[in-house]
């Protein structure tokens, strides 16, 4: 899983030096369904110079990850490696993508390269290597640093996770399929070339490389190892990193078969034969062996157990510390993680027992409420006051955030409301498409100032941003009622029973590919563009042109939330019926509390680069999307109009739900 010091890897030192070449193993299959386009069109020797001819198009991604959050845990851990040796583990990623730069700059590549990225930078850094991709040409993506294999999905670890905590790494890590999506459109002259130099258990085994999909077409993946083996860091460079460096130095105009037999024959000779290199492709198995029929093709697969990550660092012990990290929560939202990773796992049942016995264990009715009442005014174009800091989001499920400190308020909190019916007719201003459709309240245009200046750096930078044109938003989530409406067409899943015995309660325990159901059916249904919010709608209604911390102000004042700390009505076991509080200055309920609200953008760590005019901000491949406004089980610290949070799009989570959005035209 780490690419480590030899030293880690193997008992004793090791010192590279260079001999007799052998060829890269090459899986039999991987190759199997290559794509039928002329091989005489393909850039075959891609890091040749263009001999009188225009130059193609040649863009690389360079990415060296060393500064990891377990590398202080593990001096301590190994007694017998000084610390010399520990700060040559951590900088030699970095050296190595610096070195891999330079080359290939030399060799007249665009190069994008981040050191030490973090998933935000990974993320962003891969969305700009997708579109430089779109002039044509040769795609080369590098990674030198972690990686590792969670259930069937292959992860690229970006720099400051601890590897030996799987729920974080799950959440946060980079997985190979984001990079080989963004290498997948067809473009002029299209040839994708992926070096990998980590350890790393192989990313297309049996029962997923025999699937030529798994790869874009005219692509090659080149490892740094087979599969279930090590990858050895020299003095300076990784092995393999090396061993490409001399390639690409001394025999670059060769075809590109030749120099990954160089490649190959360099590590294996380098580490004694215990370092076997290993391609992917979805190319003809002619092309791997036109100048390379006499070598061997037979090369064993080196299997050792002691990297670095745990103590026989297995599939199955790196399954058994997620389960340890996990089994002890009450939050349904860890055992799905787990489930996601290992949908078969040695505690799939156990933990499909769990999910089902906190959700048996939070149905509820809740209570009748007292009469409504609403409000509305025209956003504001201000900047925001400072806000109450607060700390940092954890990994998984979201826990309680400190309240705020709470000052006696100037006036009386807010009366606590109720929902209005959602067969109600809307009242003035207010609009509905259909008797089970969400009510309607439109939002002007305008400007506001997104994020805060607290101490969580995924709300900043505070930002300007325009909305340009007027949109209408849900008066309240959607409601298990309305979502029903949806199932009884045949267009959406049932929801949880347990979960959403309430018809006025909000629909809960859904996914963003959920709520991305629901919205494609009210749209076909009534034939108006009914969509998910982008992230500066959802806050610019939020805030309905309030700048304090709060949308009430800049304490925490009860009456206004759904929250465990906001005040009556609250029960543990789900949140109340919708509209049970206060409404925002818009006349919207339970923006703040109730269920956490998906939201179309795909997940940054923080605003830098966000989008000024409203839009989503949406990353190629991404998995993990904005969560806003929190729930009825946080705090009153999570109730801030700037508390924003992230959760995979495709897992369930019971304090979960969404509401919509409407273009008006």
């Amino acid at each position: 899983m780490w690419r480590i010091f030899m030293l880690v890897c193997m008992a004793g030192a090791m010192q590279a030096h260079w001999g007799n070449a052998f060829a890269a193993p090459q899986r039999e299959g991987a190759q199997a369904n290559a794509s039928a386009a002329p091989m005489a069109q393909w850039p075959l020797t891609p890091f040749a110079p263009p001999w009188g001819k225009p130059p193609s198009p040649r863009i690389a991604l360079v990415i060296g990850n060393g500064a990891y959050g377990a590398d202080r845990a593990d001096r301590a851990d190994r007694a017998d490696r000084n610390d010399a040796q520990a700060d040559a583990l951590r900088k030699n990623a970095p050296r190595d993508a610096e070195a891999m730069r330079d080359r290939l700059k030399a060799l007249g590549f665009d190069v994008v390269m981040r050191t030490n990225a973090t998933p935000q930078q990974m993320r962003q850094a891969i969305g700009e290597f997708h579109e430089r991709l779109r002039a044509g040409g040769v795609g080369l993506f590098y990674f030198a640093g972690h990686g590792m294999r969670i259930g069937a999905q292959t992860m690229l670890i970006p720099a400051g996770l601890d590897a030996r905590l799987p729920a974080a790494v799950f959440s946060n890590a980079i997985e190979l399929n984001t990079v080989l999506q963004a290498m997948r459109a067809p473009r002029d002259g299209k040839f994708n070339l992926v070096i990998l130099d980590t350890c790393l258990n192989n990313p297309f085994s049996a029962d997923v490389t025999g699937d030529a999909s798994a790869l874009p077409d005219h692509t090659v993946v080149a490892y740094a190892t087979a599969p279930g083996g090590f990858a050895a860091d020299g003095a300076r460079h990784g092995v393999y990193t090396n061993a490409w460096l001399h390639a690409l130095d001394s025999a670059a105009s060769q075809p590109l078969a030749n120099l990954l037999q160089r490649v190959a024959a360099q590590v294996r000779d380098a580490t004694g034969g215990e370092q076997a290199p290993w391609l992917a492709a979805s190319l003809p198995q002619s092309f791997f062996m036109a100048d390379a029929a006499s070598a061997a093709w037979d090369n064993p697969v080196v299997t050792l157990h002691s990297r670095g990550i745990l103590p026989k660092d297995s599939s199955e012990q790196y399954e058994i510390t997620f389960w340890d990290s996990i089994k002890d929560s009450n939050y349904p939202a860890d055992y799905e993680a787990y489930l996601k990773a290992y949908p078969n796992g040695r505690f799939a049942t156990l933990a499909h027992a769990r999910i089902d016995r906190l959700r048996a264990a939070g149905a509820s009715t809740a209570p009748s409420v007292p009469t409504p009442a609403a409000s509305s005014v025209t956003p504001a174009h201000q900047t925001p006051a400072p806000q109450t800091a607060r700390p940092t989001p954890p990994p998984t499920a979201p826990a309680p955030k400190p309240t705020a400190s709470a000052a006696p308020p100037a006036t009386p909190p807010a009366a606590a409301v109720a929902q209005k019916p959602v067969t109600h007719a809307p009242v003035a201003g207010e609009s509905r498409d259909c008797a089970t459709c969400p009510i309607m309240i439109a939002v002007p245009a305008g400007s506001f100032s997104m994020g805060s200046s607290t101490d969580d750096p995924s709300e900043k930078p505070v930002h300007h941003v325009s909305i340009g044109a007027p949109f209408a938003i849900g008066k309240y989530e959607v409601t298990v009622e309305q979502w029903n409406a949806c199932v009884a067409a045949n267009a959406c899943q049932k929801l949880t029973p347990e979960s959403n015995t309430n018809k006025a309660a909000p629909a809960r325990d859904l996914s963003w590919d959920d709520a991305q159901q629901y919205v494609k059916w009210l749209s076909k249904s009534t034939g108006k563009p009914y969509r998910l919010p982008t992230e500066a709608e959802w806050e610019y209604a939020d805030r309905g042109g309030t700048t304090t911390a709060y949308w009430w102000g800049e304490q925490m004042r009860k009456g206004n939330a759904n929250c465990k700390d906001c005040g009556d009505p609250w029960h543990k076991e789900g949140p109340e019926t919708a509209g049970s509080f206060a409404p925002n200055p818009l006349g919207l309920y339970d923006m703040n509390g109730s269920v956490w609200e998906w939201t179309a953008d795909c997940w940054h760590n923080s605003y830098q680069g966000a989008p000024a005019d409203g839009h989503a901000w949406e990353t190629p491949g991404c998995d993990m999307r904005v969560i806003r406004g929190g729930s009825w089980r946080e705090g009153g610290g999570y109730m801030l109009s700037a508390t924003r949070f992230k959760y995979s799009s495709g897992v369930r989570q019971s304090q979960d739900g969404f509401r919509v959005v409407k273009d008006l035209k």
